[in-house]
């Protein structure tokens, strides 16, 4: 038997098949347009059932990492090498979403917000009560410069345990929403860089680039994320981008596309901001799949915001730099003061902990799983 299945592990059988086929997948064992054993087959060999084969398949196929054609099984689909080998039914599944974007554009993050149910008032205002109990006049005392260290470990926790992203306190940086952290990035990477976006891409994102007065092109999107050949002709040698779900296209990156960006950074020197925004609203039946985590050489830069999550009155934004910028960050521009209150940072310190945060987040991944059903 393949594949040794741990059912008394406290990750279940499915999640765990399905990270044992993503590996063979990745590795080249089942080469693009190979076709996987059938799902019997693979139940019996591991001695699970065809429901939880199938589940563990689901997953796959969702991230573009194989196909079901039917009345023929499962045929491996990641090439990041040789372009996306699946059809065009394959790619358009990734928008799997909930709501599609709207069609006129986005004016602010507020807007985008109206979509999901808000955060429960009641919940937030009974911990930021206790915050003021606890802390007292400690809510006044200004932030360390890279954020509150309670907040930025309450990050670093919350980050392994929901998207397997392992790092240290000193990688994490606190900002006052993504505008203020893509500026940080400019100042920290150098504005003598070229950098890229995705075209069409969510106007604020080319705007604090121009601000900043750094060169930038626009790579168009395709069904399973930017060109490849607008990709790899480009000068750039930053790269940003939303792999989850582009706004305003509603595109989402397939595996292949998301190995394929890695491969372009790994050629050169380069670097790609990988812009998360809503991903934990994934009715996926696992968390999304980082470019942070795949990158081997520490030349991904992960940017987040409690803004679809929380509120995006808040104004807080958090980024992961890979260990060499994080040393270059503290070097370069440590000196700067952090631009989110204490109070406000220990508050979201104190919904992460007590795990209101990702009660929030599964009852709405929950309600969105209900709504694609109607």
């Amino acid at each position: 038997m393949r594949y040794k299945i741990e059912k008394e592990a406290r990750k279940p059988a499915y999640l765990q098949l399905y990270e044992e086929l993503k590996k063979d997948i990745v590795s080249g064992f089942y080469a693009p347009g190979t076709k996987l054993p059938s799902k019997r087959v693979t139940a019996a060999e591991t001695g699970l059932s065809v429901i939880t084969v199938e589940h563990a398949c689901s997953l796959l196929e969702e991230e573009g990492y194989i196909e079901s054609r039917e009345k023929s099984g499962y045929f491996v689909i990641f090439a990041p090498e040789k372009g996306f080998l699946g059809s065009p039914s394959t790619v358009f599944r990734q928008k799997r979403e909930e709501p599609e974007p709207k069609k006129n554009q986005r004016q602010s993050e507020d807007d985008s917000h109206q979509s999901v149910p808000a955060f429960p008032f009641s919940v937030f205002a009974k911990r930021a009560r206790k915050v003021m109990s606890e802390f007292a006049e400690k809510i006044l005392d200004k932030s360390p410069n890279q954020g509150h260290t309670l907040l930025r470990e309450a990050i670093r926790k919350y980050l392994l345990r929901s998207r397997g992203i392992e790092v240290g306190l000193s990688q994490i940086i606190i900002g006052s929403g993504a505008e203020h952290l893509y500026s940080l990035i400019v100042e920290l990477l150098g504005r003598d860089k070229n950098f890229a976006i995705e075209s069409p891409s969510y106007h604020k994102i080319g705007q604090v680039y121009s601000a900043s007065n750094v060169s930038y092109e626009m790579l168009p999107l395709e069904n399973d994320g930017i060109s490849s050949a607008a990709l790899w002709s480009s000068r750039a040698s930053i790269l940003h981008v939303t792999p989850y779900r582009s706004f305003p296209s509603g595109v989402s990156a397939t595996a292949s596309k998301r190995h394929e960006y890695i491969n372009w950074a790994d050629k050169r020197d380069r670097f790609i901001v990988e812009d998360d925004f809503e991903s934990e609203f994934s009715v996926s039946g696992k968390s999304e799949e980082t470019l942070f985590v795949l990158a081997k050489r520490n030349n991904v830069i992960y940017l987040n915001t409690f803004s679809k999550t929380l509120s995006p009155a808040l104004r807080v934004g958090y980024m992961v730099l890979p260990p060499r910028l994080a040393a270059c960050f503290e070097k370069r521009l440590g000196f700067y003061s952090c631009s989110v209150p204490s109070y406000i940072q220990l508050i979201l310190a104190e919904l992460l902990e007590s795990g209101e945060f990702e009660r929030h987040i599964n009852r709405v991944r929950q309600l969105l799983r209900n709504r694609k059903k109607l």
